[in-house]
């Protein structure tokens, strides 16, 4: 680790993968509560289309990233609210229309920003500027703070939506802040994991979570720290071993979870010879 803190750009780097393992997590614990798990995979596929128009505008890609995904998001919040569409179809337009405007924007910008794309697509952690933490920065810590803020209303929202309303909950600003929120956590950590794995760091830590804790507020807490030994853990294997940083922090995040199934049952095990008399 001594060696990692001397190379400034791997210190900028473990600076954003500490952001991004505590923000994606505590928003992926109201989405997978919501039975949303593939929304940051829709919003990532919509915030390609946020690249790609900066590459062809040539203003910052991660600017036109926000706009676009933060857009989407309340797009597809819309129409699974008002619309006939279910929330899985709504996420599958939201899939193709996102991927489709990114590949034709990126077909259309100056030439050599396919290159780049792909450092958006699968994550280059390496790369991460000073600019770039600033950014993560300010993004990660309206994120938590929406977290500590409406935590225990989007918790009731979570649990069941007509609950929400009849307590006088303002559930559409709510299911919209949540949309809201996943879109900034998609954009915060494209850079470390990219736009094709984001979803896994918001859904596999709060999985691995509820496998080891019960109880809503322990399971974002289990979820937050898993997520930053994953992340800060595959940062530091991909130094070491020379491979792509996204996938090393996603194996072993699965790999976590892997272990989490095992101790779990084990732990529920015990628990039941207590309770049995």
């Amino acid at each position: 680790m001594i060696e990692l803190l001397s190379y400034d750009f791997m210190v900028r780097a473990l600076v954003a993968a500490l952001l991004v393992g505590l923000a994606a997590p505590a928003v992926g614990t109201f989405i997978v509560q919501r039975r949303l798990a593939l929304l940051g995979d829709g919003i990532g596929h919509v915030a390609l289309t946020g690249v790609a128009l900066g590459f062809l505008t040539g203003t910052a890609p991660v600017l036109t990233a926000v706009v676009v995904a933060v857009l989407g998001a309340v797009a597809i919040e819309l129409v699974r609210a008002r619309g006939r569409t279910t929330g899985d179809v709504a996420l599958a337009l939201l899939f193709y229309g996102g991927i489709a405007g990114g590949v034709l924007l990126i077909g259309l910008a100056p030439g050599g920003s396919n290159a780049t794309l792909t450092s958006y697509l699968f994550g280059s952690i390496s790369s991460v500027t000073t600019e770039d933490i600033w950014v993560i920065a300010l993004l990660a810590a309206f994120v938590l703070g929406v977290v500590a803020a409406f935590g225990r209303q989007l918790f009731v929202l979570c649990q069941d939506e007509e609950v929400a309303k009849v307590s006088g909950l303002p559930v559409r600003f709510l299911s919209l802040l949540i949309a809201v929120t996943a879109a900034l956590t998609v954009v915060i950590a494209m850079r470390v994991v990219g736009l094709l794995l984001v979803s896994a760091l918001m859904v596999v830590p709060v999985a691995t979570g509820q496998q080891l804790t019960r109880g809503f507020a322990a399971t974002m807490l289990a979820a937050m720290a898993i997520g930053v030994a994953a992340t800060v853990g595959g940062l530091t294997t991909a130094f070491y071993a020379g491979v792509s940083p996204g996938a090393a922090i996603v194996l072993i995040a699965l790999g976590g979870f892997t272990v989490a199934l095992g101790v779990g049952r084990f732990v529920r095990r015990g628990r039941a010879r207590e309770v049995t008399p």
